[in-house]
């Protein structure tokens, strides 16, 4: 499988959104990456569940809604109803992950589990078949332009035997700091999904730093 693309809206011009949107819409992208911050889980807030609904009206990519936010299975019926594809909840965030990740499954969208840059991949083992994507954090959550962390590399591969031995059929995301540098480090480990935001949005032609991304070879 072809690699997949997740620019993150989080570092868009938030008084522009409906600009950035349709020109993700133009672009190779596969996927609309959705930052959800509270001030709790994290030090940060984003936005949430009003916005994710503006930027569904407009898209023409699934959203892919990480929810960086504590009580995670409170909100997985309004993300539904709000236009998300993909919800990712925080392993570190949900006391009931199998309960939460077969909520989502049972709603129709694909269940999703991030996990923060301390936490072992080990611990997914129990619930690795029926996650269909892993969000690994490859800065600590909450800010967006953060330093790329290097362990990540060991841990997708980790994450990639555990779900070889498995027989499942789960993607690797990677989230925070991808560039066009990492991107084939990160793809050769292992990685399926790559979400990049400052790298897409603050460079000269976002299309064309998209472009390069999926075009990445390793």
């Amino acid at each position: 499988m072809n690699h997949l693309i997740a620019p993150s809206i989080l570092a868009a011009d938030f008084a522009n959104l409906q600009r950035d949107v349709e020109m993700l819409n133009k672009s190779q992208a596969d996927y609309i990456h959705i930052d959800i911050m509270d001030g709790r889980f994290v030090p940060n807030i984003s936005f949430g569940i009003p916005v994710c609904e503006a930027i569904f009206k407009h898209a023409q990519k699934p959203l892919d809604v990480h929810l960086m936010i504590e009580k995670p299975e409170d909100y997985i019926q309004a993300f539904h109803d709000a236009g998300a594809a993909t919800i990712s909840v925080h392993y570190e965030a949900s006391t009931h992950l199998h309960r939460t990740l077969q909520k989502i499954r049972d709603l129709g969208l694909r269940a999703g589990i991030a996990i923060n840059p301390h936490t072992n991949v080990q611990l997914l083992e129990d619930v690795i078949e029926i996650t269909d994507l892993v969000c690994v954090m490859s800065v600590n959550p909450g800010f967006g332009g953060q330093k790329f962390i290097e362990q990540t590399y060991t841990k997708v591969r980790r994450l990639k035997e555990i779900i070889a031995d498995a027989n499942a059929t789960t993607l690797i995301e990677i989230d925070g700091g991808v560039n066009i540098d990492n991107a084939p480090l990160l793809l050769e480990a292992g990685a399926d999904v790559l979400v990049a935001g400052s790298f897409v949005f603050k460079s000269e032609d976002p299309i064309h730093t998209i472009q390069e991304l999926k075009n990445v070879q390793f």
